[in-house]
Formats: structure tokens, C-alpha cells, sequence
């Protein structure tokens, strides 16, 4: 589902300075349609795990870079071995 950029910040509660300073640092990487940026389910969640980490648990930015970095690469390690263990064609 694609979730454009307005109806991003009303589910996130997010401000737009927010929002582009998450995008700056490449914590949330939207597609561009019609050079407008449109998000996905994924990103939502992505955003509401940022927040969580800032405000619930009080991570500073350099700590969620490194949380987010480290979730990238569990998940490209798990698509990648799902690839392997699927029987053959």
C-alpha cells in the first residue's frame, strides 16, 4: 500500500522537519512518485520503531543509526537464507 507523504505524517504524528531530517540521515528511504515522496506499510512501522527508540526508550540519533543499521542487515540475512532454503524449481 502507498502511503503519501500528508497521510504519513497524520499516522506517524510526525512534523515535516522531522520527517525530512529522518530522510536526510537515510533512517527511512520513501519512493519518489511525481517527485513527491510516498511511503509504504514498512516505513510506517520504521518511523513508529524510530520514535519508540527516541522518545520511549531515549536512544540518541547516533544510536538509532546503528539500531537501524543492524535491523537492515538481520533482515537482508534473513531473505537471503529464506533464498537458499527454498527447494529448487
Amino acid at each position: 500500500m502507498i502511503i503519501s507523504k500528508v497521510d504519513f505524517l497524520i499516522r506517524t504524528h510526525l512534523d515535516q522537519q522531522t520527517l525530512e531530517i529522518w530522510i536526510q540521515e537515510e533512517w527511512l528511504v520513501p519512493e519518489n512518485a511525481d517527485a513527491e515522496p510516498v511511503f509504504s506499510e514498512e516505513d510506517l512501522a520504521r518511523a513508529n520503531l524510530i520514535r519508540d527508540l527516541q522518545q520511549d526508550m531515549g536512544v540518541n540519533n547516533e544510536g538509532v543509526g546503528v539500531i537501524l543499521n543492524l535491523l537492515d542487515q538481520i533482515h537482508g540475512l534473513r531473505r537471503a537464507l529464506s533464498g537458499k532454503l527454498q527447494p529448487p524449481s
